[in-house]
């Protein structure tokens, strides 16, 4: 694991980043954008409530890889040091409910003025204006309103949280982190940064296109489990396995299924009708019950070296001892916490996992990344002896 207080490596290396503390969508964009090799800043506020995820300082993603300083922002001389820090910044990251940061004076006018190249990163649920822009919610809040969440469950069932990865994750973060970065692009042509207004709603229905166009063509209709892609095809679905686990099915092309077919085996007549939806009921059936013949890991053993597009469905515990992730280095690990390493990759410039927050946090090496904003060491000294920054 690389020790934060190295040069930042990574494509991003060079681009500081105001993360405003949160939940949710904002601080994993911190994350992935520092392990990115941006300097992030993490600003909490100087009595920020006790999180409702009581995670110990060594697994708490939401704060690793960043430099984190509490600021006064109800004092004048809290607020100053932000736009201090703004002038400096190229990305601000937000998630307050639209007005908040106004009230602060810290909103995209003031900011600009100050940097006129600044790219403002606001993450809302349900974006900056409209009659819901006001209001409370969570990730599926805004999946519900999306359309999204109607299509996720079994047939017959009542829809399911897809944990909070669609909307806060899917249609947020990484919504937000295109927004900036291509904000940040445009900059080097323009010179100018601009507000970068990223809704969860928006996004998550911007990662349903596929399944408007589908349902304008008359290939998708309303209801779970009644669809190619949501568990109605029998190849395209999980199932339960002797030992009590899963494997996942998904042989949608039909030399895949021609292979699946072959090796469960399935029956002649079925293996050739792969989209005749009559026989589906049947094809499921024969599956399910094939399927509760061996094993999990027999069976992935059996289909490991196959197209047949078959796969045991791991815990996040198994996830990193798989060959695959293990040859790829997908997980790292440091005393006992194991958890995802930096992702994309890159050939020339590549990212590194975040550090520990302790690591982070020292005063002499906040000082030093504050420096790299503009504030000089005798600033944040000043700020520091007079409790406008806690570090």
């Amino acid at each position: 694991m690389s020790n934060s207080q190295e040069p930042k490596t990574g494509p991003l290396a060079g681009i500081r980043v105001i993360e405003m503390a949160g939940i949710g969508p904002v601080p994993l964009a911190g994350l992935i954008l520092g392990e990115l090799g941006a300097e992030v800043v993490r600003i909490d506020r100087l009595k920020a409530p006790a999180s409702f995820l009581p995670l110990p300082p060594e697994a708490d993603l939401d704060r690793m890889g960043r430099s984190i300083v509490r600021v006064d922002l109800k004092a004048e001389k809290g607020t100053a040091f932000m736009l201090d820090l703004c002038r400096g910044g190229d990305i601000l990251l937000e998630g307050f409910r639209p007005g908040v940061m106004e009230r602060l004076g810290l909103g995209p006018d003031a900011c600009h003025a100050v940097n006129p190249g600044l790219v403002y990163g606001r993450m809302t649920g349900f974006g900056q204006d409209g009659p819901l822009a006001q209001r409370a919610g969570h990730d599926l809040t805004y999946l519900a309103l999306s359309g999204v969440l109607s299509t996720i469950g079994p047939a017959g069932g009542k829809p399911v949280p897809p944990l909070n990865l669609v909307a806060d994750y899917g249609g947020g973060t990484m919504f937000l982190i295109a927004g900036v970065l291509s904000a940040l692009i445009e900059r080097s042509h323009s010179g100018c940064g601009q507000v970068v207004d990223a809704a969860m709603v928006d996004g998550a229905s911007k990662l349903a296109s596929l399944f408007f166009s589908m349902r304008f063509a008359g290939l998708w209709q309303d209801g779970r489990g009644t669809n190619l892609l949501d568990s109605g095809a029998p190849f395209y679905d999980t199932y339960e396995t002797s030992d009590g686990g899963f494997v996942a099915v998904a042989c949608l092309e039909p030399q895949f299924f021609a292979e699946f077919a072959a090796l469960l085996p399935l029956p002649e007549a079925l293996a050739k009708a792969q989209y005749d939806r009559k026989l589906w009921p049947e094809m499921r059936s024969v599956i399910a019950e094939r399927l509760k013949q061996k094993n999990r890991d027999e069976w992935a053993e059996l289909f490991a070296d196959t197209d047949a597009c078959v796969a045991p469905v791991l815990g996040l515990g198994e996830a990193p001892e798989h060959p695959h992730n293990r040859a790829r280095n997908t997980h790292v690990g440091e005393d006992g916490f194991v958890r995802p390493a930096a992702a994309p990759r890159f050939s020339r410039t590549p990212g590194a996992p975040a550090a520990a927050s302790a690591a982070t946090s020292e005063r002499s090496h906040v000082a030093t990344v504050l420096s790299g904003f503009g504030i000089r060491h005798a600033s944040t000294r000043d700020l520091l002896d007079s409790g406008i920054i806690v570090i």
